[in-house]
């Protein structure tokens, strides 16, 4: 099971509204896709999402660092030799996470095909059926309160609501869809880094003093801030979600020092690929400290693999954010895990189970 070549190609699947972050605004999914084939004709699929904003990876600089860096370690190597071709993908080039992600995606499902199971089952076993929330992205009120309604009627349970641009208008926005939903659904805030430690702290507490119980905020400052974001998890009742602030082992592993969040937020394009992923969720176990497995704005082949690791790791990972290929006008992947709304179901085959993959298009670059 020797590794022969590395290829890469664009996928871009629109979206069905845009998805707008106090971050960023997006209309398109769009990765790089990575097939490592061996000489006995094994193919593992893996996929980056270009985060700039989060991540600094951009579609240039994934393709770069997997071309001139990460391939020319790999080939050669037996592809069941999980832990030596880690290593070279590892030793290959510092940071760039999500190029890592996007090899070690195809290089546990090429691991998994070799043994003949599912990923998640090599991973731990566990159930193969999950639960993901969905996305309410940044508009004026009504329109979430729609958004949120519409969630409803297609079955979720869980709302992520995305706030952080303007103090006054995101507490507007949660009662508002608060009023609306009820007790019909768990609500979830991602204040994505939009607030100082005094905002947020002020603006969860007004939250709670007006009766609203959120399972968790996620990420209410900026990610560096460390103490700012100790200061919210000490001073408020909400659960606090670190994401920004917890991408690799090291990372995370500071935050559960200090105590600095309640939980943590996984997702493999920070981590760097599985392996790291499987590292955080293990440290938090250890640490008494839950995770949620999240996604980037990524086709279904990286967020499969998301699904397989919290199917892995349920002690470890409680939350599910995995709703990416929810929010895409069509699933371009035929085979393995099936996206119906807010039930993800793993398929059975080895490895990711990956078929075919419409709409590829060729990387100049």
């Amino acid at each position: 099971m020797k590794i022969e070549r590395i290829e890469m190609a664009l996928l871009q699947v629109p979206l069905h509204t845009p998805f707008r972050t106090a971050l960023r605004c997006v209309d398109t999914t769009e990765d790089v896709v990575v097939r490592i084939r061996t000489d006995d004709g094994h193919v593992g699929h893996g996929a980056a999402a270009p985060t700039a904003v989060i991540t600094g990876d951009t579609r240039a600089s994934i393709v770069g660092a997997i071309r001139q860096s990460i391939a020319p370690r790999l080939v050669g190597l037996d592809a069941r030799d999980l832990n030596r071709t880690l290593q070279a993908v590892h030793g290959a080039i510092q940071r760039n996470t999500s190029a890592k992600a996007a090899v070690e995606i195809a290089l546990y499902d090429l691991w998994a095909q070799h043994h003949g199971a599912p990923l998640y089952r090599i991973l731990g076993g566990g159930d193969p059926a999950l639960r993901t929330d969905i996305t309410i992205s940044v508009d004026d009120v009504e329109a979430m309160v729609a958004a949120a309604l519409s969630a409803l009627d297609r079955g979720y349970d869980a709302l992520k609501i995305k706030v952080g641009q303007d103090i006054a208008t995101d507490l507007e926005r949660v009662r508002a869809i608060h009023s609306a939903v009820g007790t019909r659904a768990r609500l979830r805030l991602d204040a994505n880094q939009g607030w100082t430690a005094k905002q947020a702290v002020r603006a969860i507490r007004t939250v709670e003093d007006a009766g609203i119980a959120l399972e968790l905020v996620e990420q209410p400052v900026p990610a560096r801030d460390l103490d700012g974001l100790q200061h919210v998890t000490a001073h408020v009742d909400t659960p606090v979600m670190a994401d920004e602030s917890a991408f690799g082992p090291t990372e995370v592993l500071e935050l559960l020092r200090r105590r600095a969040a309640d939980i943590v937020n996984i997702k493999l394009m920070k981590a760097g690929g599985l392996s790291h992923a499987v590292r955080i969720a293990d440290l938090a176990m250890l640490h008494g400290v839950p995770c949620m497995i999240g996604c980037m704005i990524e086709s279904s082949i990286s967020v499969a693999a998301a699904a397989h690791l919290a199917a892995a790791r349920p002690d470890a990972i409680s939350l599910v954010d995995l709703d990416s290929p929810a929010l895409a006008q069509y699933d371009p992947v035929e085979g393995g895990t099936v996206f119906d709304g807010p039930r993800i179901v793993l398929g059975d085959g080895p490895g990711l189970g990956i078929g075919e993959i419409r709409g590829l298009q060729p990387l100049e670059n």
